[in-house]
């Protein structure tokens, strides 16, 4: 579990930790298309490919402060209920909690464990009002986080008041400025930026940003939501490095141990970096080469 988890990490984590650390929380879906399928491996919408998936769902909490990124909370969605879907009139599997349930729950773990940190940052999944005012008002903590353009706002506290809300994708909002609104069900004010970048195929996308931190300038809101990409360095590591996708496991409590394995590898492989300035590829091939050589050796001795 979490807890486990948390035992493993903290002796390395209060050595690199500051409060300008960051909490970045992310989910991700490992598909195990072959796998029988139980309230662990089943059946998730994944919104990179619009389509669900069988397979793995996993949130999880990565810190990241000195140019150490660490896991030190985890939850795997486990399906354990069912209902009737309303579309198909097919009964489906569903979890008892929702991802943004999960997502409050590392944050006030998180500071119950007295992790310095500063910002949390996700993607536009986890940005929804409840998670902001946990962040805001609960734990007295900002957040830089993307908003979809369809999200209403109010330019002024009297416009909020009187229910003049207007959409994101309607505000005139230059790229490279900033502007300080209110969202709806807000009742603090956010700093709002518009990124535009142009994506592989030449057209152009753009990306809007909040913060609660209304001192931050249109570059720093910006280099924070960036430290957002290191979850995905997390995710491609304990994928390639660590084995996380080829579990042999059959049972739910072999799998799930096999998961957490995975995460801790990952962990041991950040440490290892640390020491020896590799990243997790190259120390994976030379504890590999050193293998194939013990092996080949054994194999010359058994000849």
């Amino acid at each position: 579990t979490s807890r486990d988890l948390w035992g493993l990490v903290k002796p390395v984590l209060r050595q690199y930790e500051s409060d300008d650390g960051v909490l970045v929380v992310d989910d991700s879906i490992e598909g195990k298309p072959h796998s029988k399928e139980n309230e662990m491996i089943c059946w998730h919408y994944d919104h990179s490919v619009s389509r669900n998936v069988k397979g793995i769902n996993m949130v999880n909490l990565l810190y990241s402060s000195k140019g150490v990124n660490l896991p030190i909370s985890f939850e795997i969605i486990k399906k354990t209920e069912t209902c009737i879907d309303k579309k198909t009139g097919r009964e489906k599997r569903v979890s008892p909690v929702t991802k943004n349930e999960i997502f409050r729950a590392f944050i006030s773990q998180a500071v119950f464990n007295n992790i310095k940190f500063k910002y949390v940052i996700s993607d536009n999944w986890f940005s929804s009002k409840e998670n902001m005012v946990d962040i805001k008002i609960k734990h007295q903590k900002d957040f830089v986080l993307p908003v979809k353009s369809n999200r209403t706002l109010a330019l002024s506290v009297e416009d909020k008041d009187k229910g003049n809300f207007i959409s994101i994708e309607s505000l005139r909002l230059e790229a490279g400025s900033t502007s300080d609104v209110y969202l709806r069900g807000l009742d603090f004010p956010v700093r709002l930026i518009k990124q535009v970048f142009t994506n592989k195929d030449g057209s152009c996308g753009e990306l809007f940003l909040v913060s609660s931190d209304r001192e931050l300038s249109f570059d720093e809101i910006t280099a924070i939501s960036q430290k957002r990409w290191k979850v995905e360095d997390f995710y491609k590591s304990v994928k390639s490095n660590a084995s996380f996708a080829k579990s042999p496991a059959r049972t739910v409590r072999t799998q799930s141990n096999h998961c957490f394995a995975a995460i801790y590898a990952f962990v041991k492989l950040e440490k290892l970096r640390i020491r020896t300035t590799l990243n997790h590829f190259a120390i994976k091939g030379q504890i590999y080469i050193e293998a194939l050589k013990i092996a080949y050796d054994k194999l010359e001795k058994m000849s």
